[in-house]
């Protein structure tokens, strides 16, 4: 992990330097706040392991690359989809996966409202946002598990309950990361309605 993580750096910091996709410069504080931070609740727990090796996994407003690029290195089995709402960095972190052999990953410059989720699959979410937004975003007519990368002070921010519309709550749990104070981890599972909408959805299986 630490190898790919300075191939990552290396790339952020020149090839795509111009790009500003990490304020990140450091090696150590690199992997600690971007690539252990992206892999650690897949070591803590299984259950989110368990759902990435199911074989459809995607990744909502990765940014520069987080958790996407460091998921799809380690289960190359998998395959990723990532969306993200500006077109600059959907086009730049699928050039870095060329760079660095991810075959298994595949951007696209969409929001994940525009999407029917029409193949059962996992979902994480690393993007600054409410919880109960993003959920509301989705349209599925498959069960989807969805992931939370959040801070330790997820409570204080907004509201977490146990359901939220269709969804239901299967993990809530705090952990330590180093360099941080900390994190917390979230996940709801249901299937969403797909929402009425002036254009039509994007079928996820046309995607794949």
């Amino acid at each position: 992990m630490r190898d790919f993580s300075d191939k990552l750096l290396d790339l952020l910091n020149n090839k795509y330097g111009s790009l500003n996709l990490t304020r990140i410069n450091e090696a150590e504080e690199f992997f600690q706040k971007q690539v252990l931070d992206s892999m650690l609740p897949c070591d803590l727990f299984e259950s989110y392991s368990a759902n990435i090796e199911k074989g459809l996994h995607l990744d909502i407003g990765f940014g520069g690359g987080f958790p996407l690029l460091p998921l799809a290195n380690r289960f190359a089995e998998t395959k990723f989809l990532g969306f993200e709402a500006r077109r600059k960095k959907a086009d730049a972190v699928r050039d870095i996966a060329e760079d660095l052999a991810l075959v298994n990953i595949k951007t696209f410059h969409h929001r994940i409202e525009d999407i029917l989720i029409d193949r059962p699959c996992s979902i994480s979410f690393k993007a600054v946002g409410k919880i109960s937004d993003y959920l509301k975003k989705i349209n599925s007519n498959h069960k989807v598990t969805v992931y939370f990368y959040k801070g330790p002070n997820v409570k204080e921010l907004e509201s977490v309950p146990e359901k939220i519309e269709s969804f239901r709550k299967i993990l809530d749990e705090e952990y330590e990361l180093p360099g941080t104070n900390g994190r917390s981890f979230i996940a709801y599972e249901g299937r969403s309605v797909p929402r009425g909408t002036k254009k039509a959805l994007v079928k996820l299986s046309e995607l794949i």
